[in-house]
């Protein structure tokens, strides 16, 4: 599974590079569990790269924003793919702390940065 993180001014920034199928769901389900624990109470940028932007990758998202809004960390997701970007609008859980959704991953950091702030 092609997934890489590290930490912009504090906020922590995980890329997903490719979808990994179904296959793959629960692995990347607990690595973002981890992360976001480990990381707590940053704020988490998640950047979907062009090949990750469909599929299994966007579900897994939107479970992580459940997880992230229980536990009080802030999230968003930076895609280039306005497809990918209007299906995480449109199924985005909005009760509570809403998922921030940008086409830009320097977007996407800045904000998070100024919101944690």
């Amino acid at each position: 599974m092609s997934l890489s993180h590290s930490l912009d001014h504090g906020v922590l920034v995980i890329t997903v590079r490719h979808d990994p199928g179904s296959a793959g769901r629960a692995e990347l389900l607990s690595l973002f569990e981890g992360l976001v624990h480990a990381h707590k109470p940053a704020p988490v940028v998640v950047v979907l790269e062009e090949p990750a932007a469909d599929g299994v990758a966007v579900g897994v998202l939107l479970r992580v924003h459940r997880i992230c809004r229980e536990l009080g960390v802030l999230m968003s997701v930076a895609s280039c793919s306005a497809p990918t970007r209007r299906v995480l609008q449109a199924q985005a859980d909005t009760t509570g702390a809403h998922l921030v959704i940008h086409a830009r991953t320097d977007t996407a950091v800045a904000a998070a940065f100024a919101a944690a702030a």
